[in-house]
């Protein structure tokens, strides 16, 4: 958005910003970066009390998000310091934050202090422990010997979470030490503008949920993800009691391709190119590991691993070349599933998209272009019918929804975004493309993850009538639009919520999501998974239907049929019956029921009999080194995809009985 760019670039002017080099986050540039927030939000557009205190609440959750450490002393005190902050422009001291840096300090080093001392040699694990863990259903401890008395059942809970994977008592009581003395560690080492990145991503976020700060590092990863691309060695990585542990491959990549890295691969020093010198990074922050590692196409980094290897570990060197990596694994893909339905048989082309991708740069991937040619191949392949699996996408690139969602239909309105200026209305976003490149039957696949972009695409699908959606009861409710502005000289860049988008029915999904046609059961139907539970949502809101006639095709090969409300019944009658007699929608059922009667309360004699959960972490892992056809096969598996193509070609057999005419 220009007029944002303006804005934030005036007011940080106005702070003497520019300058020859990039420049670390400082106090005197917080003001101009809260007022670009203000100056664009939807909703919000001036320091008030009410802004200070939602303000306040963020920051005290991202200090202790556990209630773990801090005493309510010390947070009432805090609340002051930060209310009166937020409420300041000009004459503002910063010291407060490092002041508060401090406190949070040295309450964790008594904390470790307790549960080091805890676990000494008299240490006897109780297995029968109860307690509520969920800091929303608990106060800040008023004393020292309060959060001693929490932290006692906590400190059972660290320790019967190693002995869930067969680990011995001695060997887990080490590990959840170290994790106490990592934890104080890394505290210690938080950077200047890593705490005042915390207090800008607070602002946003009191703001409303979507909103936030990107630091340098958060911003980095969101182009990433956005680009479906990076410059590296090809290896997802995690952390694992101080170790920098290798999780998957990317095929193609250069530590797949060098054949001398594996999954479970510890990394302990990197240096950069032929002859520089290797730096220890046991116990460093995986951001800051991942920063090393991470280079231009073309540079070398060399690497220290070690591997296990029998009763031992092996140790050695291995110097990679870095290259781009295309990340396939969320990027568009089509898999054909062949039905035989009374004799006949139908190919059904089953679209998997688990994210709305754009690169802005030219010529750069996108989630639109991908799926108009991997749906012209359906079309070369002759499918019968187009499952869309947006069940797994969270939102993206608002234009690339419209472009997707205009694939199905001609020309025509999608989506309305309003702004805060309720004068000017709203903006129409169309699909301006006459070509309807799938005219065929088709459903689209949704779950309570599914979000914002999934949710104009589906509910815009939905809105005419042009396909049929299954899936949870409904999608997550995120109706809210968002525009990201980096901010010069390399200090991140401010995400806010710039407008509410409504589908072209009139209706925001901003809450009640997109309902389902037809329901099926999910992992995610609990009751804080939804827009609605998080805290400072936006209200939803309803306009006037802006449906396109000229969205409508009666005649030629670009005809499309309109989805007609007396088949719906029908529709859902058989996948009743399917999904009763699906033994994979009753363990998920059954698993749901299980985690509402347990509620909030934690109980240790069952968390250590819970292999199950922990086969499943485990197995989690390993799917990620699976291969392409191993990766199909497991998608294929899953009760919801299948259910899918199952209403799929009972929605084939009503077109085909019956001959219906388009309704406009």
């Amino acid at each position: 958005m220009p007029h944002f760019r303006l804005v934030l670039l005036g007011l940080l002017t106005t702070v003497h910003f520019f300058s020859a080099q990039a420049q670390d986050l400082n106090c005197k540039y917080l003001a101009a970066i809260e007022q670009g927030f203000l100056a664009q939000h939807i909703k919000y557009s001036e320091r008030n009390q009410a802004l200070a205190d939602r303000v306040t609440e963020q920051y005290i959750k991202r200090l202790d998000p556990t209630k773990i450490y801090l005493l309510q002393s010390d947070v009432d005190q805090m609340r002051k310091q930060v209310k009166d902050f937020v409420g300041k422009v000009k004459d503002r001291d910063c010291a407060i934050f490092r002041q508060i840096h401090g406190v949070v300090e040295n309450r964790v080093k008594e904390r470790v202090e307790f549960a080091k001392g805890m676990l000494g040699k008299g240490y006897k694990f109780d297995s029968k422990v109860e307690f509520v863990f969920d800091p929303d259903k608990k106060d800040f401890p008023k004393t020292k010997a309060e959060a001693e008395a929490f932290l006692k059942n906590y400190v059972h809970f660290q320790v019967s979470n190693y002995i869930t994977t067969d680990t011995k008592l001695d060997e887990a009581k080490t590990n959840v030490s170290k994790n106490w003395d990592r934890s104080l560690r890394r505290l210690k080492e938080t950077k200047p503008d890593d705490i005042l990145s915390g207090y800008l991503d607070s602002f946003a976020r009191g703001l409303d949920p979507h909103s936030s700060f990107f630091s340098k590092d958060v911003l980095e990863d969101f182009e990433i993800q956005m680009r479906l691309s990076l410059e590296g060695i090809g290896a997802t990585l995690s952390q694992e009691d101080g170790f920098t542990v290798v999780e998957a491959l990317v095929p193609g990549g250069a530590a797949f391709r060098s054949g001398s890295i594996e999954p479970k691969d510890r990394i302990i020093a990197v240096a950069q190119g032929e002859k520089g010198k290797f730096e220890n990074v046991v116990e460093m922050d995986l951001r800051d590991v991942v920063r090393l590692i991470r280079g231009p196409k073309g540079t070398k980094v060399k690497l220290t691993v070690l591997r296990k290897q029998g009763e031992g570990k092996g140790r050695f060197e291995v110097t990679l070349t870095r290259d781009k990596i295309n990340l396939e694994d969320d990027a568009a893909s089509m898999t054909y599933i062949d039905r035989e339905v009374n004799g006949v048989k139908k190919k059904i082309a089953l679209l998997n998209l688990p994210s709305f991708y754009a690169d802005s740069s030219r010529g750069g991937r996108s989630a639109a272009a991908d799926i108009k040619k991997l749906i012209a191949d359906a079309k070369a392949k002759r499918a019968d019918g187009l499952v869309l699996d947006l069940s797994n996408n969270g939102g993206g690139s608002l234009e690339d929804a419209v472009k997707i969602a205009g694939l199905f239909f001609q020309t025509g309105n999608v989506v309305k975004q309003s702004s805060r200026d309720e004068g000017r209305g709203e903006v129409v976003l169309k699909d301006n493309d006459p070509l309807v490149d799938w005219s065929g039957p088709m459903v689209v696949l949704t779950s309570r993850v599914s979000a914002s972009a999934s949710e104009i695409v589906a509910g815009t699908l939905q809105d005419y009538k042009r396909a049929v959606i299954v899936g949870n009861d409904h999608t997550f409710g995120k109706g809210s639009v968002q525009s990201v502005m980096q901010i010069p000289q390399n200090l991140g860049a401010i995400k806010v919520t710039v407008g509410m988008f409504f589908t072209a029915g009139g209706d925001s999904t901003q809450h009640r999501g997109v309902d389902s046609d037809i329901q099926v059961p999910g992992p995610y139907v609990t009751e804080d998974m939804g827009e609605k539970t998080l805290e400072y949502s936006l209200p939803p809101k309803k306009i006037p239907a802006f449906l396109s006639n000229e969205a409508f095709v009666k005649d030629g090969p670009s005809a499309w049929t309109m989805i007609q409300s007396d088949w719906l019944p029908q529709l859902r009658e058989k996948s009743k019956v399917r999904v009763e007699q699906n033994e994979e929608f009753k363990k998920i059922t059954t698993e749901l029921e299980k985690t509402k009667a347990k509620g909030k309360l934690i109980k240790l004699s069952e968390v250590v009999k819970d292999k199950e959960a922990q086969e499943k972490k485990e197995k989690a892992k390993s799917a990620k080194n699976q291969s392409k056809a191993e990766k199909e096969k497991e998608y294929l598996k899953r009760p919801d995809v299948q259910e899918a193509t199952n209403v799929l070609i009972d929605l084939i057999q009503l077109m085909g009985s019956k001959s219906v005419a388009v309704k406009r």
